[in-house]
């Protein structure tokens, strides 16, 4: 696993709500624990940044890259029709991008998963399975 840059730290409620998945180049990629949506969610790996655009100009195109990478898994291995992306940080300021499989019929569909309900953790053997399956989608 690489090194955490100096001065990095987790939100606390990053680390409360998802299960780390993997490390990419700029981000460590995370499991939101709500079953009802495969959700993942790259937090950029920069301490306090909070806005896209204070990202440097090469973080910026690699933060794409793998948002792209990413979502091109998630929806081969969920067979999603639409994936939904957001960096709201309203609650959460540190800066960090949901990616979220949808489907017609969905619990909040066609709405945002935001605020919708409340959450529903993985059974540990599920989550377990998701996160290999997204590991596979993303190896080499």
């Amino acid at each position: 696993m690489p090194a955490v840059p100096a001065g990095f730290e987790l939100d606390p409620r990053i680390e409360r709500d998802t299960c780390p998945l993997m490390w990419l180049g700029l981000c460590e990629l995370r499991l939101m624990d709500d079953r009802r949506w495969p959700w993942l969610m790259l937090v950029p790996q920069r301490p306090g940044v909070i806005e896209l655009h204070e990202l440097t100009p090469l973080d910026q195109t690699m933060l794409t890259f793998e948002i792209n990478m990413v979502s091109q898994a998630l929806k081969r291995v969920t067979g999603c029709q639409k994936i939904n992306m957001g960096a709201l940080g309203n609650l959460v300021p540190q800066l960090h991008v949901h990616l979220i499989a949808r489907n017609e019929g969905d619990p909040a569909w066609p709405g945002p998963v935001w605020g919708f309900g409340d959450r529903e953790p993985y059974r540990r053997e599920d989550l377990h399975r998701f996160v290999d399956t997204i590991r596979s989608a993303l190896s080499p």
